[in-house]
C-alpha cells in the first residue's frame, strides 16, 4: 500500500522539494526534455569525434615513475628487448651443449632474425663462446635475444615480422621448445587478454540484465526504460571521456569499469524510480501525482544515493595514482549525468508513456509483475527479526565477523602477467619458462642513467662495476644484462631473482636500489638514475596505495557519515549505516583472502593462487562497495522514514519498510551480483577477484544485512534512530485512524 495512499486526507499537502520541481517542469515538457536528453548525448558523441591525439601520458608512482619521465623526456623510444628460450621438450632434458637438436634450433633462429636485417639489432646467441649468461646455470637452455630496431614508428611492425620468424623455427623443430617473450611479447599479451575479457564481460552483462529486468518487471516496455538511461548516459560518458583523456589518462581497462558502475547506477535509479511510479497508480493515483510522489520519494533517494557513489569513489583522487584519477572523473561524470538523467529525461519519458509503460507484457509474468506488491519473504523475515532483535543481530554479526578473520592474513601482491593470466597463452608459458631457466630475463628491471655523458669513461667504468655486483649478488641479480643507449639516457637492464612481484624480487630490487645502483653510478658526479620495470612498478605501486589507504578509508567514512547525518537529520543512522557496510566488505575482503590467496576452490574458478591479493583491489572494492551499497541502505531507510512518519510504530515501519523496498533491492542485486559473476569467467586472475568480492559483498549486503542487521539494529534503537523531526511528525499521525490500521495489516 502506497504511503501516500494512507495519510491523513486533512493533512496540507507537502512543501515541493528542488527534486519535485525539476521533476514536475520535466513533465510538463515532457517532450523537450526527453530530446534535449537525446541531444545532449548526440553533442556528445560529435564532441568526442573531433578530438585528436594519442591522449595524456600515465604517470608511473614512485621512482619508477622517475625514470619512465626520464625516457620520456629523449627524442628516442626505449627499444623493444625479445628473448627466445631454447630447450627440450623432453623429461630427461640434456645439456644444450650437447644436444645436437638444441644448438640446430638456435642456429636457425639466429639465422632467421639476422635476415631481417632492418628490423634486428644486438643479436646475442648462446652459441657465441663470448656471449654471458646465454645458457642457464644447469645447462639445459640456450637464450638468444635481440633488439628490436626503429625508427620509433616502425618498431611494432618489425617485432612482429620477429615474431612471425620465431613462430616459423618453432614449427620447424616440433622436439625442441622455440618460445618467445619480451617487452611486447607480455605487453600485447596483456593488453589484448584485458580488451578480450572486459569485450566478454560488457557482451555477456548485457543479456543478463535484460533477463533479469524482463522479469522484475514483466513488461518489455518497463524493462527497456532503464536500459535507455543507462544506455544514454554511458554513451555520453564515454564521449566526454575521450576529452577527459587528454589531460587525465584513462586506460580501457578504466573505460570497462566506468561502463559497468554506469550501468550498474542507471538500472539501479530506474527501478527506483519506475517502481516508485507503478506503485502509486497501483494505490489509485493518475501518471502526474504519481511521477510527482516519485520525485519526492524515490528521486530524493536518486540524489542522495548519486552524491553518496561519487564521494565515495571520490576518495581514489586522494591515493595519487593516475589510473584511480581517471577512475574517479570517469565515475562523478557516469554517476552525475545518471542522477541528471533520472530526475528529468525519466520522469519525462514516463509521462510519455503513462498507462502504455505495461505494454508488451511477457507472457505468464506480465500480469503479476506490473502490479507493485510487497514481498511476503522479506516482511516475514523482517517481522521475526524486529521480534527478537539481540538474537538475530547477534548471530549475524557473528556470521559476518567469522567470515572476515582470513582477511586479518591478507597479503598485498601484484600478480603480475606470469601469475595474472593462463599458461595457455604462448607468451606466459614461455615467460614461466624462460623465468625458470634464466630467473627475470623475460621481464629485466631497467636502470635508467641520465644527466651526464652516457658515453664517458665514469659511466663505463661505473657500468662494469655494476656487472661485477650483479655476479657477487648471491643470486638475488642475474645475467644477461645489457646496455643500451636512448638518446642522452643510459639504459641497463639486469634481470631479478624471484617470479616479478614475490618477496625474492622485492628482496632484490631493493638490494638493486640501495646497495649496487649508490656504489657504482651513485659515484658519477652528476649523474641521476632511477630503476623501472614491472617488478618496480608493482613494488611502487603497492608501496602507494598501503601508504594512503588509512587516508582513503578515513576520507569516505567521514563523507559518508556527514552526507547521511544531513539526509536523515540523525547521528544514529549514519553510524548504523557504516558499521554494516564495514561488516560485509569484511566478510568479502575475507571470502577473497581464503579463495584467492589461500588457494581454494581453484578448479570451479580456474585460477592459480600466487599467495597475494592484487595490491588495488582491496582499496577499489572499498570505495566501490561502500558506494553501491549505500543506494540500497538509503532507499530502505527512506521507506522506512516515510512509513514512520506516516504514523506506524517504529517495529511497523521497519517491517513495512523492508517489504516495500524489498523488490527493487532484491532486483538491483540480482542485476549487479549477475554483472559481476560474469568477471569470474574471465581470464586475469585480478578480474575473477573482483567478481568474487562484489558479488560476495553485495549478496551479503542484500541478504544478511538488509533483512537481518539493518532491521535489528533499528529495533534496538526504537525513535532513538530517528531525527526529533521525524518523532514529531510521527507522534503527531499516531491518533490518526486511517494510517495506523492500515500498515499495521502487514505485519498480521
Amino acid at each position: 500500500m502506497s504511503i501516500e495512499a494512507v495519510r491523513r486526507t486533512d493533512e496540507s499537502p507537502p512543501r515541493e522539494t528542488v527534486v519535485e520541481r525539476v521533476a514536475g517542469w520535466s513533465v510538463r515538457h515532457r517532450w523537450p526534455v526527453f530530446l534535449g536528453w537525446l541531444g545532449l548525448v548526440v553533442v556528445a558523441l560529435l564532441g568526442s569525434s573531433l578530438v585528436e591525439g594519442n591522449g595524456a601520458p600515465a604517470h608511473d608512482p614512485g621512482e619508477s615513475g622517475v625514470a619512465q619521465q626520464a625516457l620520456r623526456d629523449q627524442s628516442q623510444y626505449l627499444p623493444i628487448r625479445e628473448n627466445v628460450l631454447i630447450r627440450s621438450r623432453t623429461a630427461a632434458m640434456t645439456r644444450f651443449q650437447d644436444d645436437p637438436a638444441l644448438r640446430a634450433a638456435a642456429a636457425d633462429t639466429v639465422t632467421a632474425l639476422r635476415q631481417l636485417s632492418s628490423a634486428v639489432a644486438d643479436i646475442k646467441s648462446p652459441l657465441d663462446a663470448a656471449a654471458t649468461g646465454q645458457v642457464s646455470s644447469d645447462g639445459r637452455a640456450g637464450l638468444v635475444t635481440f633488439i628490436v630496431a626503429g625508427p620509433n614508428d616502425a618498431m611494432i611492425d618489425n617485432y612482429h615480422a620477429t615474431k612471425q620468424a620465431v613462430d616459423a623455427v618453432a614449427a620447424r623443430h616440433p622436439d625442441v621448445l622455440v618460445a618467445q617473450a619480451g617487452d611486447q611479447s607480455l605487453s600485447a599479451t596483456v593488453d589484448n587478454a584485458i580488451k578480450e575479457d572486459f569485450t566478454r564481460a560488457e557482451s555477456t552483462s548485457l543479456p543478463l540484465t535484460i533477463l533479469i529486468l524482463l522479469l522484475v518487471f514483466g513488461s518489455l516496455v518497463a524493462a527497456g526504460i532503464p536500459l535507455l538511461l543507462a544506455a544514454t548516459t554511458v554513451a555520453a560518458t564515454m564521449s566526454l571521456l575521450s576529452v577527459i583523456d587528454q589531460v587525465l589518462p584513462i586506460n580501457s581497462a578504466t573505460s570497462s569499469m566506468i561502463l559497468l558502475v554506469g550501468v550498474a547506477v542507471s538500472v539501479d535509479y530506474s527501478l527506483f524510480y519506475l517502481r516508485r511510479e507503478r506503485e502509486e497508480r497501483a494505490a489509485g493515483l493518475e501518471t502526474g501525482p504519481a511521477l510527482r510522489v516519485a520525485a519526492r520519494t524515490s528521486g530524493h533517494v536518486v540524489i542522495v544515493s548519486g552524491l553518496t557513489v561519487m564521494l565515495c569513489v571520490g576518495g581514489l583522487w586522494l591515493t595519487g595514482l593516475d589510473n584511480f584519477r581517471g577512475l574517479t572523473v570517469g565515475t562523478f561524470t557516469v554517476v552525475g549525468l545518471a542522477v541528471v538523467g533520472s530526475v528529468t529525461a525519466l520522469p519525462a519519458l514516463l509521462a510519455i508513456l503513462g498507462h502504455r509503460v505495461d505494454r508488451a507484457r511477457v507472457p505468464w509474468l506480465g500480469r503479476r509483475r506490473t502490479t507493485a506488491r510487497e514481498s511476503r519473504l522479506w516482511t516475514t523475515m523482517a517481522r521475526a527479526v524486529v521480534r527478537r532483535p539481540v538474537l538475530w543481530g547477534v548471530a549475524a554479526v557473528l556470521l559476518l565477523v567469522g567470515l572476515s578473520i582470513p582477511a586479518f592474513g591478507m597479503r598485498l601482491q601484484d600478480a603480475g602477467p606470469t601469475n595474472s593470466l593462463p599458461r595457455s597463452m604462448p607468451a606466459v608459458d614461455g615467460a614461466v619458462r624462460m623465468q625458470q631457466a634464466f630467473p627475470g630475463s623475460a621481464a629485466p628491471e631497467q636502470v635508467v642513467v641520465w644527466g651526464v655523458d652516457v658515453t664517458g669513461p665514469a659511466i663505463t667504468a661505473a657500468t662494469a662495476q655494476l656487472r661485477a655486483r650483479v655476479a657477487s649478488s648471491g643470486g638475488l641479480l642475474h645475467e644477461p644484462v645489457s646496455v643500451m643507449r636512448v638518446d642522452q639516457a643510459l639504459v641497463v637492464r639486469v634481470p631479478l631473482d624471484g617470479d616479478g612481484t614475490n618477496d625474492r624480487s622485492n628482496q632484490a630490487l631493493r638490494t638493486l636500489r640501495e646497495d649496487v645502483l649508490p656504489a657504482t653510478f651513485g659515484q658519477v658526479p652528476g649523474a641521476r638514475f632511477a630503476v623501472t620495470g614491472k617488478t618496480s612498478f608493482a613494488y611502487d605501486f603497492t608501496n602507494q596505495v598501503r601508504d594512503r589507504l588509512t587516508v582513503v578509508f578515513a576520507f569516505v567514512l567521514v563523507l559518508a557519515f556527514v552526507l547521511l547525518a544531513v539526509a536523515f537529520r540523525s547521528w544514529a543512522l549514519p553510524l548504523v549505516s557504516i558499521v554494516l557496510n564495514l561488516l560485509s566488505i569484511g566478510a568479502a575482503y575475507g571470502a577473497l583472502t581464503w579463495v584467492f590467496q589461500g588457494g581454494h576452490l581453484e578448479g570451479l574458478f580456474g585460477f592459480q593462487a600466487y599467495g597475494g591479493i592484487t595490491d588495488w583491489l582491496p582499496l577499489f572494492v572499498f570505495v566501490l562497495l561502500f558506494g553501491l551499497s549505500m543506494d540500497y541502505h538509503i532507499f530502505i531507510l527512506s521507506r522506512i522514514r516515510e512509513r514512520r512518519s506516516a504514523g506506524a510504530t517504529s517495529r511497523e515501519a521497519i517491517v513495512s519498510g523492508i517489504g516495500a523496498s524489498a523488490g527493487v533491492v532484491t532486483s538491483a542485486a540480482a542485476i549487479m551480483i549477475g554483472v559481476f559473476s560474469v568477471f569470474v569467467t574471465l581470464s586475469a586472475i585480478e578480474y575473477k577477484m573482483l567478481g568474487v568480492g562484489m558479488a560476495v559483498a553485495i549478496l551479503i549486503d542484500a541478504t544478511v544485512v538488509r533483512g537481518v542487521l539493518l532491521p535489528a539494529a533499528l529495533a534496538l534503537l526504537n525513535d532513538r534512530a530517528w531525527s526529533r523531526r521525524d518523532r514529531r511528525e510521527a507522534h503527531r499521525d499516531e491518533p490518526a485512524g486511517p494510517a495506523k490500521p492500515r500498515i499495521a495489516e502487514h505485519l498480521h
